[in-house]
């Protein structure tokens, strides 16, 4: 009986772990560069996009991680998009209710293709 309760308890922990984590940034994904520079006139823009990374199991405490996730997730939507550049990226500051709950963590940016 114990040991359906601690196999049981540890299939649950590593379930939570493994959602906790960060968004991990795909192949194509890694061929997107951010920049604050205006992209030359050579460059087709192709939209306004949004990567989020959620922080409801891991909290909103490791900042510097959920931001990195949200970037990851910006970085492989530009790649779907068919875009290589993202410009002018901005994370949205905290409010008041960051403070009670771990709310998402979001970085917007223009995507660009450029040659």
């Amino acid at each position: 009986m114990r040991i359906n309760v601690l196999l049981g308890l540890s299939a649950a922990a590593l379930l939570l772990a493994g959602c906790s984590t960060s968004k991990e940034l795909s192949a194509a994904g890694e061929r997107v560069t951010f920049t604050d520079q205006q992209p030359a006139q050579t460059c087709q823009l192709l939209g306004e996009i949004t990567g989020s990374q959620s922080n409801w199991l891991s909290g909103a405490g490791g900042e510097n991680s959920s931001l990195r996730g949200a970037a990851n997730d910006l970085r492989n939507r530009a790649a779907e998009m068919g875009g290589n550049v993202i410009y002018g990226a901005t994370s949205p500051t905290q409010n008041i209710w960051s403070s009670f709950a771990p709310l998402d963590s979001k970085m917007t940016g223009q995507v660009y293709k450029c040659p």
